[in-house]
């Protein structure tokens, strides 16, 4: 639109000198420029405004100053610097585009003068310029503020979505963890009376088959370890299944966690990794089940441990934000894939070969217990970040 503006000018202006029409071509081409080479900063909006000050002066000055038919074009600096300044920059920018029209009058000699009639026409037409500017800075200001309230409320939608989105995924998991809870119950309770009796019946075989008889010693052998193992298995169904029993009681965060880091340490083969603490100071004693949460970092450090590779790090850190206590678990991992992500928090899902898929599961509804939620973010080859919020108790008559 610019450039059709000043062609305009320049090819039906009421002067169509070749200096005329390089003073329209300048302007014309520094008003298409100048939102990328001038206007990023203030010293530059400020140059702008002066180069298109002078250029205007030198058009209106080849022109007939006062009398110039162009004396609008001084309309172009006056706007520019509106839409960029303050209302104080805005009036400055107006009223010198005014004294720079008004200064022709000094170049006016005898015979030549201004007609009195012709005064009200020139009042307006120097008045018009600082109105024009505030006007238009008006204008600017609140066409910025509408952008500034809509992207914060497309912030703010987008935040909504998000947390509706990870609410959905938690009502889905509830749902889930409930139907498979209860199953998992029925099952372990039907396979635990047949596991017994092939353990007895193992048993006995033993006492009775001849010293002699390796074979069958070692099958009897076989029978009652892997009965064991699936009794162990069963019993860890139904710590899942059964309802938790969360006992609140004023607890040092920092303690619980150092007792996880402690315990993945220790365990046996080692793990190749150095797990860093960086805990928040500001967060005091608060209620929560010290044991229960021990789990819960406890299962973190461990995938974290196993997912990482050797000589990585691992690091946990605190802090309380907006009424909650933040728990991240961060790692240099093999990452989880995307379609991954919303399946790992399900009862016997896993990826390990020999895992079993109850310790996230069991992560989870330790958490949704205590009132609280978990999320991750992963990255596959670049590692993963949990984070578990819970609820900020520093006393019990919250919760009534």
């Amino acid at each position: 639109m610019w450039v059709l503006l000043f062609a305009a000018l320049a090819v039906f202006g009421p002067d169509r000198t070749s200096e005329s029409v390089l003073l329209l071509s300048a302007l014309g081409l520094l008003q298409l420029l100048d939102p990328k080479l001038l206007r990023s900063s203030l010293k530059g909006s400020i140059a702008s405004y002066a180069i298109k000050l002078t250029l205007c002066y030198l058009l209106l000055g080849w022109t007939d100053g006062i009398s110039s038919r162009y004396y609008w074009v001084l309309f172009l600096p006056v706007i520019s610097a509106a839409t960029t300044f303050n209302v104080i920059g805005a009036v400055i920018a107006g009223l010198l585009a005014t004294g720079a029209y008004l200064s022709f009058l000094a170049f006016i000699k005898p015979p030549d003068h201004i007609d009195p009639q012709d005064y009200p026409a020139l009042v307006m037409q120097v008045l018009i310029f600082p109105v024009i500017g505030f006007l238009t800075q008006r204008l600017a200001e609140a066409n910025r503020v509408a952008a500034r309230e809509a992207q914060v409320a497309a912030e703010q939608l987008a935040e909504a979505n998000r947390h509706l989105q990870e609410a959905e995924v938690a009502v889905r998991r509830s749902d889930r963890l409930a139907a498979l809870g209860q199953l998992s119950a029925g099952l372990a309770h039907e396979i635990r009376n047949p596991l017994g009796t092939i353990k007895t019946s193992a048993e006995m075989l033993l006492k009775n088959v001849p010293a002699d008889n390796a074979v069958a010693r070692e099958m009897a052998g076989f029978i009652s370890t892997e009965v064991d193992r699936t009794n162990s298995l069963v019993t860890r169904f139904l710590d899942f299944a059964r309802p938790l029993a969360v006992r609140l009681d004023k607890t040092d965060l920092t303690q619980v966690i150092d007792q996880a880091v402690s315990d993945v340490e220790k365990h046996q083969p080692p793990f190749d990794v150095t797990i860093y603490k960086n805990y928040s100071p500001e967060i005091p004693p608060f209620f929560l089940d010290g044991e229960l949460m021990e789990r819960v970092m406890y299962n973190l450090l461990l995938n974290a441990a196993q997912a990482s590779p050797a000589a990585a790090s691992i690091t946990v850190k605190t802090r309380q934000i907006e009424g909650m206590v933040e728990i991240t678990v961060i790692d240099r991992g093999s990452g989880i894939p995307p379609k991954l992500i919303e399946n790992i928090f399900n009862p016997f899902y896993t990826t390990k070969s020999a895992g079993v898929g109850l310790g996230l599961a069991i992560v989870s509804k330790i958490v949704d217990e205590h009132g609280g939620s978990i999320s991750v973010e992963s990255e596959p080859g670049e590692g993963s970040v949990f984070r578990v919020y819970l609820p900020f108790r520093e006393a019990l008559k919250e919760e009534r």
